[in-house]
């Protein structure tokens, strides 16, 4: 049997389930929500108490650049998107297993994308203030997700696995394509400037006023967000395979390695020779180049192998507690953090200490905060509530 048919996941031919969870997935999940609910204002705060080169470089790495290149935080949100792909050959595989129709299976992933889409919404697009000339219809990560997630649903469910890779390397290309060779009225084409470029144009042509005023974009953007759930969902599939724990790892890494590789060579980080037909694509999330897709699939794919080689390969699973904790109710947390503001909250208990501790009074109210989050995440895990979409 070839590599490629030990990894298929297809609707018609679903595999056995796995002798246990992967804990990892769960973990790594949770590391990435550390980020977004808690760990930016901590090290923040830590920066502004001991403002030395160290916690300078944090906190530059947990600045999200301008416009083009890569820092730490700019893999937050593929990393996201890139769990949920990791996720689909499992969940698919299960709900097949006990019977599902591929018609409600369809159903299934319709629903949850239009929830997914609304709680983007709410988050960020000001839904619940009920007022159309505030509102922004597609402005949200978990807006991203949603699109990436149907469109991977489709392919997945309907190619067997070198159709799925082909698929996701066609829609790399394609995008690049668009935005290299089509004109932007008054630009030209090629233009991948904040202000001007053709993802930004068909954001403003199709949202109108509803769009989110900034120069992320989203519509284009949405065929290379279903390549980083793509990616993911080849690291799905490899984990899925009876092949030894120490192999997968070795896949993972040698994955990793070379989508990092490709994404830098063609974002022409290399001495400008990473030039592919018209030139060079930078890496820039906020247009989810084809470039950014591989780079941060690569170092997804490299902290997927650290993360399952710990804890399911040598079994090392204590130290990652708290991160499943978190990664288990992922959706609600993050929801959760947006609407309600933990550290206004918690700030009715540390506000006296401000006039003793000095700089360190924003490290203490963002401990504060994240701590409280925390307890209620515990108390939820502990009580088996997950609440899933």
């Amino acid at each position: 049997m070839t590599d490629l048919q030990e990894l298929e996941i297809t609707a018609q031919e679903p595999k056995e389930p796995l002798a246990s969870r992967v804990v990892s997935i769960d973990a790594l999940r949770g590391f990435d929500m550390f980020w977004i609910i808690g760990g930016w204002y901590i090290f923040n705060g830590l920066h502004k108490a001991l403002d030395n080169p160290t916690t300078a470089f944090i906190k530059n790495q947990l600045t999200h650049v301008e416009w083009e290149g890569f820092v730490f935080e700019d893999l937050i949100m593929p990393l996201f998107l890139f769990i949920v792909g990791v996720v689909m050959p499992f969940s698919f595989s299960n709900r097949l297993r006990r019977g599902d129709s591929k018609r409600k299976l369809y159903r299934h992933v319709v629903q949850r994308s239009v929830i997914l889409f609304v709680l983007g919404m709410i988050a960020q697009g000001n839904l619940l203030d009920l007022d159309p000339s505030k509102l922004k219809i597609y402005c949200n990560t978990l807006q991203a997700i949603a699109t990436g997630y149907l469109i991977s649903a489709v392919i997945i469910l309907n190619l067997r696995l070198n159709w799925q890779i082909i698929v996701t390397a066609v829609l790399l290309l394609l995008f690049w394509a668009l935005m290299a060779l089509v004109p932007v009225p008054g630009q030209g084409a090629g233009v991948l400037e904040p202000d001007a470029n053709l993802a930004l144009y068909i954001d403003h042509i199709i949202l109108r006023q509803f769009d989110d005023g900034l120069n992320y974009t989203w519509i284009l953007s949405g065929m290379t967000f279903a390549c980083t759930v793509m990616l993911g969902a080849m690291a799905g599939h490899l984990l899925r395979t009876e092949l030894s724990g120490s192999r997968k790892v070795r896949i993972l890494v040698f994955l990793g390695i070379g989508t990092l590789v490709l994404g830098a060579l063609w974002g022409g980080w290399f001495f400008g020779v990473g030039k592919f037909c018209a030139g060079p694509f930078p890496i820039i999330k906020r247009l989810w180049t084809s470039s950014f897709v591989l780079f941060s699939a690569g170092l997804s794919y490299l902290l997927l192998a650290v993360f399952y080689l710990v804890i399911d390969v040598w079994g090392f699973k204590k130290w990652a507690y708290g991160f499943v904790v978190i990664g288990s109710n992922a959706i609600f947390v993050y929801m959760l953090t947006h609407l309600v503001n933990f550290r206004a909250i918690t700030g009715v208990f540390v506000d006296g200490l401000d006039k003793f501790v000095g700089p360190w009074n924003d490290f203490i109210h963002a401990v504060a905060g994240f701590a409280l989050v925390c307890l209620i995440l515990f108390w939820m895990y502990r009580k088996k509530s997950f609440i899933k979409v």
